[in-house]
Order: structure tokens, then sequence, then C-alpha cells
């Protein structure tokens, strides 16, 4: 896989087993970031935590670009994936640990859900990415299910400031997936992910002399949690989520992220001993047939 993301992939907006793989591993390592954001939020305020997380995905990812000698992308290129990830990167992940403070993570949860809506919209204005009838009630039934999810869980929903920050990092989000097209064309979507990490920490390291002083408090615990979301959920995950992007387009990846709460789910289930009721169960079904609804019909022929 690595070798397909040195080089760029036509966009075809049809999903193959590499691809399909690639959003499968993503999933999984973001659905586990859920936990680690939560143990760091308990020792660590939102912007150093974002801070600490990608300086530990940027060290990740000069090591390997250090050992396979990746070649930096053009001055221009740099400059586009620079903006993107400010909005991807930066203001993303701030946003959304702000947000996580003071909203339900039921409210979280629903908010986030609209990500994908937002970027079906962004792409199919900006990228020529068309959804049709079937593609927008996939998309809608897929939201449904994952707020069935939220009320199967018993999690409040309570629309506040904190909601309009967890708003703001799902449009940002957005625009890093949709905008980042072009770019991807020229550079690859390995090269993409490792200088988008590591331009999207710059901004951050405003944060650096709060987290100097938050890392002296935090326990072991608390350093493993960002020691695996820097490397998994970030650096790796990044990785194969830019990958798919390249190869199927922004819109049909992003409708897969309705998988993760039904993933959130199930590793609850598996590790914590969570066992889910039966409308959260519904919830779950009804999210993955919009995504295969998406995924079959949802384009035009």
């Amino acid at each position: 896989m690595l070798a397909s993301m040195s080089a760029a992939a036509p966009v075809s907006g049809r999903l193959d087993a590499l691809s399909l793989g690639a959003i499968l591993v993503t999933l999984v390592f973001w659905a586990s970031a859920f936990t680690g954001i939560r143990v760091g939020l308990e020792h660590f305020t939102p912007g150093p935590l974002a801070l600490y997380r990608f300086l530990v995905a940027s060290v990740t990812l000069l090591i390997y670009m250090s050992v396979t000698r990746l070649p930096v992308p053009e001055r221009r290129d740099l400059w586009h994936i620079g903006v993107l990830s400010v909005a991807g990167i930066s203001l993303y992940h701030v946003l959304l640990n702000s947000g996580q403070q003071s909203v339900p993570a039921g409210t979280a949860s629903l908010i986030i859900a609209a990500g994908p809506v937002i970027t079906a919209l962004l792409a199919s204005r900006f990228s020529g990415e068309k959804l049709n009838a079937l593609g927008w009630l996939g998309t809608a039934v897929s939201l449904g299910g994952v707020a069935l999810i939220v009320l199967g869980r018993g999690q409040s929903v309570d629309f506040t400031r904190g909601a309009l920050l967890v708003l703001a990092a799902a449009f940002f989000t957005s625009v890093y997936f949709v905008f980042q097209k072009g770019v991807l064309a020229r550079v690859g979507s390995l090269r993409f992910t490792v200088w988008s990490l590591i331009l999207g920490t710059v901004p951050m390291l405003v944060f650096l002399p709060a987290l100097a002083t938050e890392l002296r408090a935090a326990p072991p615990s608390a350093h493993l949690a960002l020691l695996y979301l820097g490397v998994f959920p970030s650096a790796l995950a990044y990785m194969t989520w830019t990958f798919a992007i390249a190869r199927v387009g922004a819109s049909v990846t992003s409708s897969f992220l309705y998988v993760s709460p039904v993933l959130a789910i199930l590793m609850a289930w598996a590790l914590l001993g969570e066992v889910p009721g039966a409308v959260t169960l519904l919830g779950g079904a009804v999210a993955l047939a919009g995504v295969l609804l998406v995924n079959t019909r949802g384009r035009p022929q």
C-alpha cells in the first residue's frame, strides 16, 4: 500500500479492495481515538492536548521521511498543503477538543455525523463528485442511524456554544477533505499526509508553554494515551484515509464515517463489556444500510 501511496491515482469514485481496506483501517483507529481523547482531557486542556498528539505524529513521520528519503513537495504545493492543514488539522482538532469539554457525547456524535453531509455538498459544488437522489437518501438514512445510536445509548443532546465549536470542526475537516484533490494529483497521498500533519502542527505551537506546564502533572497513563493517539489515529490513519480519498474521492470516502459509531459500539462491547441495547443495534444497522446505499446506488451512472 505504501508504494501505491507514493504515486497519485485517478479518482474513480468506485471502491476496490485496497481502498476499502484503507478506509476500514482508518475507521478502526479513529473509533479507538475517543477513549484516548477522554483520558487525555482529564489531564490536558484542549490546545495542549492537540499539540501533544500531533507532535508525536510529526516526529513519527519525520523519522519515516528520514528513513525513506521521501522527497519534499514543490513550494506551491507546500503552500497549498499548509493552508489545508490549518483547516483540517489545527482548527479541527482544537475546536473538537474544546467543544467536547462542554457538550454531551451524544450532541458531539450527532454534529460530527453531519460532516459527511457537508463534505458531499462541498464536493458536489467544487469537485464535481455528484451524488444522485439515492446517494442523498443513503446519507440521510445514515445520519438517522447515528441519531438512533445516540438515543439508544441514553446520551443527552444539548445544543450549546460548545456545539457550535464542534460544528465548526466538522466544517473545517470537510474543507480539508474536499480541497486536497488538486494537490493530491501532483504529490500523491503519502507526501500530502506527511506534510499536512507536520505543517498542521506548526500553528498549535502557541500552546507549547501550556503543554510544558501540564506535562509535569500528567500520569504515565495520559502519556501512553497521547503516544497512541499520535502514532495510530493520527500518523497512520491520516495516511490510509488520504490514500482512499485520492482513489475514490471525498464524498464516497466520507460516507464511511457513519461506520465509526458502529465500530465504537463494538469496541465498547468487546473491551469494556458495555452491551448495546436494541435501539443502538438498530441504529447501527440503519447507519450501515445508508453507507451501503451510497456506495452501491448513490452515484450517477
